[in-house]
This record gives structure tokens, sequence and C-alpha cells, in this order.
């Protein structure tokens, strides 16, 4: 299974197979038909990185051990920690939110940031440490799912209703994940992944041993490639190979996603089945001084609309309402005009799945406060929040909904709109172009 040239780039967002050019200080290759970004030159990404990822956690650490917020009632101090919400969530038999809250806000930005060093680390060092591959792959697929600047527009939210109700104390976990939002952004703006790749395969990291790079030939047709959607190598699978592995990263190679329609269909069904009991289901129930009623998602933009807070309300509305909708009617677009091989308005239909894919985990801002209302206020009949099902019904349709997108295959748009245009038999003839 012979490897390319890692010049040779497969467009993720239109399957267009290209020669990109070497790109100079802050320079970016795009792909010429779709628009995708295929590569940014960065400066020092491996050492800048490592710098980064090594503060990230330290800041994670004090996180973990300082106070996050301390609400006096009455006299009667009540201090949470970063932890304290999945645990208090667990204690109300709320384990399907207590799960993902834990995941999103403590192991996925912890083990990304670990896998990072260890990798970045390795490579500083020029070893070939065990499984360095894997754990790239692992900083890859949690990218989604580390939601740490999500869970603080959370905090601002619930900071907005608690302040209402009793002197309210913001901790020192609060401004290091302040500040890990911030390292963590910048990390993330600063690795070359391509580069990384590249440098595991020159210590000998990778999955197997790799052949050494050729050029491709002039004449050489794109039917005959395979590109890696995790590490973007392409190769030229050996004929009779039926089930290739990916030499650099060990990933399985597919010209696209296994049933990609059929996947992103079933969990689009589900996703809008459960947006209903997402909306008509109270989220939680506040009670202050025996006082309280369950509260939806819309009924809480209410009450920030009412207490004046209008921007905070507008914000609230659309990550929890219009995202959602948005998303869903998106997706919708997308698999419609893909399943009726529509060839108009190609370009601007990648631009949707790209904005689909990227805003879907902001969603996430209500669970989270509710997380937080939850550890916070837990004083008997003076100030008590309780977890309502519309939020186990919420957080899945927010899931659901970045799982679709995943799996969605913006490739087969374009697939389906040349099979609408040219024969079967002359599908393969694209030669490799330059993006510029």
């Amino acid at each position: 299974m012979p490897s390319l040239s890692t010049r040779i780039r497969e467009c993720h967002g239109c399957g267009l197979f290209q020669q990109a050019p070497p790109t100079e200080r802050s320079g970016v290759a795009s792909c010429p038909r779709c628009g995708t970004e295929l590569h940014r030159h960065r400066v020092n990404p491996q050492g800048r990185a490592l710098a980064l990822a090594v503060t990230g956690l330290m800041l994670f650490t004090l996180a973990i051990l300082m106070t996050f917020l301390t609400l006096d009632v009455k006299g009667r101090e009540q201090t949470t920690w970063l932890m304290s919400g999945p645990v208090e969530l667990d204690k109300f038999g709320m384990w399907e939110l207590a799960i993902p809250v834990l995941a999103f806000t403590v192991l996925a930005p912890v083990t990304k940031l670990l896998a990072l060093a260890y990798v970045l680390t390795g490579l500083r060092l020029g070893l070939k440490f065990p499984l360095m591959h894997f754990a790239f792959r692992c900083v890859e697929l949690l990218t989604p799912w580390a939601m740490i600047e999500v869970f603080l527009l959370g905090v601002f939210v619930a900071y907005t209703k608690l302040v209402d109700i009793a002197p309210l104390h913001v901790g020192g976990a609060v401004y290091a994940l302040a500040a890990l939002m911030v390292v963590m952004a910048a990390a993330d703006s600063v690795l070359d992944r391509d580069e990384i790749w590249e440098s595991l395969e020159r210590v000998g990291a990778t999955s197997r041993p790799m052949q050494p790079d050729r050029p491709p030939p002039q004449a050489l047709r794109t039917a005959n490639l395979l590109a890696c959607h995790c590490c973007a190598l392409v190769i030229e699978p050996h004929a009779g190979d039926f089930d290739p592995t990916c030499p650099r990263c060990g990933t399985a190679l597919h010209r696209r996603k296994p049933q990609s329609l059929a996947r992103s269909v079933s969990l689009l069904a589900a996703a809008a089945i459960l947006y209903i009991p997402a909306n008509m289901l109270p989220v939680m129930t506040v009670i202050s001084f025996g006082k309280g009623s369950p509260s939806t998602i819309l009924g809480g933009v209410e009450e920030l609309a009412e207490a004046g807070m209008w921007p905070l309300a507008a914000l609230v509305f659309f990550a929890s309402i219009t995202v959602p909708v948005l998303k869903l009617a998106g997706m919708i677009y997308l698999l419609v005009s893909t399943r009726l091989r529509s060839r108009s308005g190609l370009r601007q239909k990648t631009r949707i799945y790209r904005i689909v894919e990227m805003v879907g985990r902001w969603s996430m801002i209500d669970v989270f406060m509710i997380s937080i209302l939850t550890a916070i206020l837990r004083i008997g009949a003076i100030a008590s929040v309780y977890p309502g099902p519309g939020a186990v019904s919420f957080c899945a349709v927010v899931i659901l909904t970045m799982l679709a997108a995943m799996s969605f295959d913006p490739r087969l748009m374009w697939d389906s709109a040349e099979a609408a245009t040219i024969r079967p038999a002359d599908a393969p003839s694209q030669a490799i172009r330059t993006s510029v």
C-alpha cells in the first residue's frame, strides 16, 4: 500500500484530490472547488502547542482543587467544586445528565491535554513513546467534546439567576477555567496537525512501517486513491485490498463514511422525536423560600427577559432553541438534497454543513447551567433546584444532532451531483488539481 506525497490531499468538504502548494508564513491553502481549508501554516507548532498543553494541565489542576462558587443564604454558606455538579445530579438519580456533564467538562478536556502533551513531549525529545499515533487520534476525536467555553457560558447564565437569591462569591476555579479556555483555544490555533503526523512518521511512531513517499505521476487518476479522514494521508491501495487501514495512524480507510446517510437519518429522527419532550417537559424546578414551580427551556428565557436581562435571554434562546431547530432543518436540507442529487449551491451547502457541525455543541449551555444550580442550591425549602426530565431529553437531542453531523459525509453531495451529470463510466476521469 504505497503512500503518495504528503502534499497530495483530498478535500474533506467535496472529495477533490489536489496538490496543495507549500504555504508561506500565515499562508492558507484552500480547496478551489468548495473553499474548505486544506492547510494553514503555523510557526513552531510543536513547541508552542506543548507549552500551552502543559499550562492547560496546570490550570485544570487548580480548577479541580480550588472552590468553584459559594452561595451565602441567611448566613448559611453553600460551597461547590468543579465536580459538584455531576455528583449532585447522580444523587438525584439523573445519571443520564451526570455522565455527559462529567465527560464534556472534565474527562474530555483533561484526556485531550494529556494526550497532546504526551505526543509533543515524545516528538520534542525525538523518542518513540508507545501508542503515540493512538494518542494523537484521541486528540482529534475529543476536540468537539471538550466544552470548557460552553460550560463557562453556562456558569454565567447560572450566576445571573443566583445573584437574585443570595450573595454569590466566585471561586478561583472559575478564573482558572477561564484561563484554561483561552489556553486550549490558543493550543488548537497553533497546532499543525499535518506537521505532527509527518513528525510521527519520522520518529517511527506510526501504526506500521511507512513506505517512502513518491511523487504522483501526471496521469494518476483519483479513482485509485484513498485518503485517511483522520491524518489526511493519501495512499494508493494494492489491488485486492478490500479492507485497507491507514499505515500512518491505523484508521480504517473508506472512500466515503460507511452508511453515512442511513446513520445521519436515524440519529436525526431520534433527535427530532426527543426535541418534543425536551421543550414540553420541565428541565428544572427552582424552590426559593418554599415557593417555586417547574420551568421549561422557554420558561427560563422568559424569566431572564422579565428580569431585564434581554441580551442574556436572547443568547440562551438562540443557543437552546434556535440552534437545535436550525441544526435539524439544516441537516434535513442537506440529506434531502443529497438524495435528490441536487446540483445547485454545492459550495453553499458545504458551508452550511461546516456551520451546523460547529455550532451544535453550544446548545449544552442549559444542561451545564442546570448542573451548576443543582449543585449549589440545595438548602431545603430556603433554596433548592431539582433537575427535570426535560433536561435529559434536551441533552440527548444535543448529543444526537452532533453525532448526526459527524456521521454525514459532505462529499456525498458532490458525488450525487456528479452522478446526475455524467455517466458512471466517466466518473473516475478526474485528475489531480493544484489548490491555491
